[in-house]
């Protein structure tokens, strides 16, 4: 059986602790209690094929930051969320993406992007087609999700895994592994 690692990256409060909980427990945790750091675990089908996903829950909080090259470099996969209803959350996606890739040393990794909390339409400060834009010019997926109502839950991480497999498809099927940069030296 494949196992899938997953991070889940994104500012404090924008509902990832709520969004993991909602794919593997199955409901809504509406108390917010900041992590520092949770690890989940949970057997699902994609696309017919049996894996497990092995979701590591992270802290937004800054004064946590410095963990997040650790878990960056053990990650295949990224969910990167931003809540609708918070503009700074949506501006710190580009950051969380360059330390990714920096971390990782490549030019792509499989990353997805969540603009959480669509339930809360009325205080929506980011739009829909925003979330687009950005995630367009990543050249990686976007879905607008809701971690109360589980709107797009499971598909914000099962088309995560679909990156992974994508971009490990890719590699393999020859040529430069995608995503590597070229060394250069200078002697």
């Amino acid at each position: 059986m494949t196992e899938y690692k997953l991070v889940v990256v994104g500012g404090g409060g924008v509902g990832k602790s709520a969004l993991t909980i909602q794919l593997i427990q199955n409901h809504f945790v509406d108390e917010y209690d900041p992590t520092i750091e949770d690890s989940y675990r949970k057997q699902v089908i994609i696309d017919q094929e049996t894996c497990l996903l092995d979701i590591l829950d992270t802290a937004g909080q800054e004064e946590y930051s410095a963990m997040r090259d650790q878990y960056m470099r053990t990650g295949e996969g990224f969910l990167c969320v931003y809540a609708i209803t918070s503009r700074s959350s949506f501006e710190e996606i580009t950051a969380f993406r360059e330390q990714i890739l920096r971390v990782k040393d490549a030019d792509a990794v499989p990353i997805m992007i969540c603009g959480n909390k669509c339930d809360l339409e009325s205080e929506r400060q980011v739009s829909a087609a925003e979330g687009e834009e950005l995630a367009k010019s990543f050249t990686v997926p976007f879905l607008e999700t809701s971690a109360k109502t589980r709107v797009n839950v499971e598909e914000a991480f099962f088309q995560l895994v679909r990156e992974i497999r994508r971009m490990k498809k890719d590699d393999s099927a020859g040529g430069k592994p995608a995503g590597k940069k070229k060394k250069c030296l200078i002697l």
